[in-house]
């Protein structure tokens, strides 16, 4: 855990609004920042709103043993340009924008030069890091956001503008995966662990794909929002041995979104010969499987990050094609501590989003 001295917050150049944790606690208050003024490649926007992904809940409380503080989180962030540096051709005052998880990275490495920027080692997240001057990255629960013009993409008109917020999280977090790995062949059968922020899209996107659904959950009151709101084809209770039993080897693919511990081995059965499994939800512990269950039938377990920038606005095109978004709460940013202890029990269908536009007046530079 790091404290960052609020006082040196000022010797950048426009004021902002937000709201920030301050200790381990998690407890979120207001705060007065800084951000730096519009430089040549540089895109500033007023957010409008900014998804609440559940990651931001383990780095308000340390729970990654990485925090530092203050801190104001948020990397699901859309909102209307106001100002674009000399060298910004693709964007312009009055666009709607967004910022995902990252907000630099090296642009020499192999991961940068194949668009695959989140797995560059010197990348800088959008909040909780260090840019390249020394300053604290802050986050989308803030008035006003200055990025790089690479790290911006495109919002769709097309789609809900607070509903597009989350895809840049929650929605890349599944479609790269599926997409690098090839899950997407019409016709397959598709497995969804988790009917969450992430588990949601996953269903969503394997059926614009044209994939057989499947959503494998603990709790039997998720099955008939799963197929009569989500269109999912087919529902287990992970829980239920016979259940699972019966799905034994019915699954070319499983996208594992939970973050909370559980046994990965029973979910191997259910793929069939040459199956994959990704994960993407990022539970406490190791995970453990023997090696006879991937062995056996050629399968695969492997892992996925975010999306890179260019992959990122493939994916918020698909949605837009297919009109796909994100289901929400949305919420003023002074309900966002209660926010918080309902995501932490799983009380949100499917994701917290903070409508920041009206929550403060216009920021104003010095």
């Amino acid at each position: 855990m790091v404290m960052v001295n609020e006082g040196e917050l000022s010797r950048f150049e426009v004021e902002v609004e937000g709201w920030a944790a301050r200790d381990d606690s998690g407890i979120l208050s207001p705060i007065n920042f800084t951000r730096r003024k519009t430089g040549s490649n540089d895109v500033t926007f007023k957010v409008a709103y900014c998804g609440i992904c559940h990651s931001d809940l383990h780095q308000i409380r340390n729970e990654w043993k990485n925090s530092m503080y203050p801190m104001v989180p948020g990397h699901e962030i859309v909102g209307l340009v106001t100002e674009v540096g000399s060298e910004v051709k693709k964007f312009a005052v009055g666009d709607r924008v967004g910022v995902g998880c990252m907000v630099w990275s090296c642009q020499q490495c192999d991961s940068c030069s194949e668009g695959q920027e989140q797995y560059c080692d010197k990348t800088v997240l959008t909040y909780n890091a260090i840019n390249a001057d020394g300053s604290p990255t802050f986050g989308g629960y803030s008035s006003l956001m200055v990025c790089n013009q690479r790290f911006v993409v495109k919002i769709p008109e097309t789609l809900p503008f607070d509903a597009e917020a989350p895809l840049l999280c929650a929605g890349i977090t599944v479609y790269s995966p599926m997409k690098y790995l090839q899950m997407t062949e019409p016709g397959k059968s598709l497995g969804v662990v988790g009917l969450g922020g992430l588990g949601h899209m996953a269903v969503k996107l394997g059926k614009a794909f044209g994939l057989r659904v499947t959503v494998i959950s603990t709790s039997p009151k998720k099955e008939k929002e799963a197929r009569e709101v989500l269109g999912a084809d087919h529902f287990i209770i992970s829980k239920d041995q016979k259940q699972m039993q019966d799905a034994a080897k019915s699954l070319d693919y499983i996208i594992d979104t939970v973050s909370a511990d559980h046994p990965i081995q029973p979910l191997i059965s259910l793929l069939k010969v040459q199956g994959k499994l990704v994960l993407v939800g990022l539970p406490e512990n190791p995970i453990y499987f023997h090696p006879a269950a991937v062995i056996s039938g050629r399968r695969f377990v492997g892992g996925s990050s975010i999306g890179g920038v260019k992959e990122t606005q493939e994916m918020l095109d698909f949605c837009a094609e297919h009109n796909i978004s994100c289901m929400i709460e949305n919420i003023p940013i002074d309900y966002v501590n209660t926010a918080m202890e309902r995501l932490g029990k799983g009380d949100v269908k499917y994701r917290f989003v903070i409508n920041v536009a009206e929550s403060y007046s216009s920021p104003t530079a010095n």
